[in-house]
C-alpha cells in the first residue's frame, strides 16, 4: 500500500499522530537507532559498575595500640576510619619496641603510643591526601581531644555533652556559590544536551532529506497538508527522545541500585530537573530548525553544508556553558546567552547550577524560548512547503526565505497596461 492511503482515510486532525506513528515505527526498526541505543546502554553500565566493583575494595588499615585501649576510643578509631571509606582493625601490641618493629615491617599500618602521639612507617608529607595520611591526621586530634578532657578532669557526662555539641546557624551576606556536585551534574548534563540535540536534530535534518530524494513526501503531502507532516515527523522523533531517555535513565537508576554504586549520588536535584526541562525546550525549537533545513537538501553530500550553520550555536553555547561551569561564575556574556533560544538549553541550566538564576528569570528564558518555538516552527513550515518538492540541487535560503511572486493574471502579457 502506497504510504498516503492510509492517511486519506484519516480526519485531518489525526494526519499529525499518524505521521508521528510511521515515524516511531521506521525508527524502531532501523539499525541505527538500536545500535546507538545499546551503545548508550553498554556506556552507562561501564561508567556504573567499574567504579562500584573498585569502591567494593575499601582500603582497610591496621592501627596497633600499646596498652589499654577504652571502649569509648575503639569506637572513636573505627568512625573515624569509616569517614574516610576505611576499614579499621585494631590490633594490641605488648611492647613499644614490638609495636615499632610491626610498623616497620608493614604488620601495621598506624601506631598508637598509648593517648600520646601516632606514629607511622614514615613521615607526611603536607600534601598527602592518601587514606593512611588523612586517618592519622584525624586520630592526631582525637587523641588531643582525649588528652584535653582528662586534662580538664570532665565527667563522662561532661565529655559527652561536649562531644554532642549543636553547631548554631550559618548566615550568608550572599546567594551560595555551587558546589562539586552541582558542577559536576552540570558538566554531565552539558555533555548530554549537546550529544541529544545534535544527534536527534541530525537525524530529523536527514529524515526528511530522504523521503524528499525518494519522492515519498510527493505521495504523503497528496494526503496531509506540509504543515501537519513536518509536525508529524518532529513529534515522532520527539518521542524516540524522551524513550531512549527514560530506558537509559531507568537502566541507570536500576544498575545503580542492584550493584550498590554511590555514582549517582549526591547529585543537584535542581540541575537534573533544569537540564531535562531546557532538553525538551530544546529539542522543540532545534528540531523545527532541523527539519526546516533538511527540506533544502536532497542528497547525504549536502547534508554538512547546510547543517554546519545550525550546528555553530549549539557549539557557541556548549563551549561558554562547559567554561562557566570550570570557572565557577558564569560572565554577562553567559547570562546574556542564557536569553537566547539557540543558546539557552545550556546556558539556563548552568545558571541554575551556579545560583546565579532566580524563579523569575528562568521563567521568563523558558517563555523567551517557547514563543521562539512557535515562531520558529510557523517559519519551518514555510521553508518546508516552498523547498520540499524542489529537486535537482540544494535550494538557496534566500529563495526560501523571499516573498513567492504573485501569479500573473490569465491573458496578459508582462508589458500590457492594467
Amino acid at each position: 500500500m502506497a504510504p498516503g492511503f492510509g492517511l486519506m482515510r484519516r480526519t485531518p486532525s489525526s494526519h499529525v499522530l499518524l505521521v508521528a506513528a510511521r515515524e516511531v515505527e521506521q525508527r524502531l526498526r532501523g539499525r541505527t537507532f538500536r545500535i546507538a541505543t545499546f551503545v548508550m546502554l553498554i556506556a552507562i553500565a561501564a561508567a556504573i559498575v567499574i567504579p562500584a566493583l573498585n569502591n567494593g575494595h575499601k582500603p582497610r588499615e591496621i592501627v596497633g595500640v600499646t596498652g589499654t585501649v577504652p571502649t569509648r576510643t575503639r569506637v572513636a578509631i573505627e568512625k573515624t576510619g569509616a569517614a574516610f571509606s576505611a576499614a579499621v582493625d585494631i590490633i594490641g601490641e605488648s611492647t613499644v619496641a614490638g609495636a615499632r618493629a610491626d610498623l616497620r615491617s608493614g604488620r601495621i599500618d598506624l601506631l598508637l603510643i598509648g593517648n600520646t602521639s601516632v606514629e607511622l612507617a614514615h613521615t607526611l608529607s603536607k600534601d598527602d591526601s592518601s587514606t593512611k595520611a588523612q586517618l592519622a591526621r584525624a586520630l592526631a586530634l582525637l587523641l588531643g581531644e582525649q588528652r584535653a578532657f582528662a586534662a580538664a578532669r570532665l565527667t563522662p557526662v561532661q565529655v559527652s555533652r561536649i562531644s554532642h555539641i549543636r553547631p548554631v546557624a550559618i548566615h550568608g551576606l550572599s546567594p551560595a556559590r555551587s558546589t562539586g556536585a552541582e558542577q559536576g551534574t552540570s558538566v554531565i548534563g552539558l555533555i548530554l544536551l549537546f550529544v541529544m540535540l545534535s544527534q536527534y536534530g541530525t537525524w530529523t535534518l536527514i529524515g526528511v532529506m530522504e523521503e524528499k530524494a525518494s519522492r515519498v513526501v510527493e505521495v504523503l503531502l497528496a494526503a496531509v497538508r506540509p504543515t501537519q507532516l513536518l509536525a508529524g515527523k518532529v513529534l515522532g522523533i520527539g518521542t524516540l527522545v524522551f524513550m531512549q531517555a527514560t530506558v537509559l535513565v531507568g537502566f541507570a537508576l536500576g544498575l545503580a541500585g542492584a550493584v550498590g554504586s554511590d555514582l549517582l549520588k549526591g547529585t543537584a536535584p535542581a540541575v537534573v530537573v533544569a537540564t531535562l526541562f531546557w532538553l525538551l525546550l530544546g529539542y522543540a525549537f532545534y528540531s523545527w530548525v532541523f527539519a526546516g533545513a533538511g527540506s533544502m537538501v536532497e542528497r547525504q553530500d549536502q547534508v554538512q553544508a547546510i547543517a554546519f550553520p545550525i550546528t555553530v550555536p549549539l557549539l557557541v553555547g556548549y563551549v561558554s556553558s562547559i567554561t562557566a561551569v570550570s570557572s565557577g561564575h558564569a560572565s554577562a556574556y553567559v547570562t546574556t546567552l542564557a536569553y537566547i533560544p539557540f543558546t539557552a538549553p545550556f546556558a539556563m541550566p548552568v545558571l541554575v547550577g551556579l545560583h546565579q538564576a532566580t524563579w523569575w528569570e528562568f521563567a521568563l528564558s523558558a517563555l523567551i524560548s517557547v514563543t521562539s518555538t512557535l515562531g520558529m516552527a510557523k517559519a519551518a513550515g514555510i521553508v518546508y512547503r516552498r523547498a520540499v518538492l524542489r529537486t535537482g540541487s540544494r535550494v538557496p535560503w534566500r529563495e526560501v526565505l523571499s516573498r513567492p511572486a504573485r501569479p500573473r493574471s490569465p491573458g496578459r502579457s508582462p508589458g500590457s497596461p492594467a
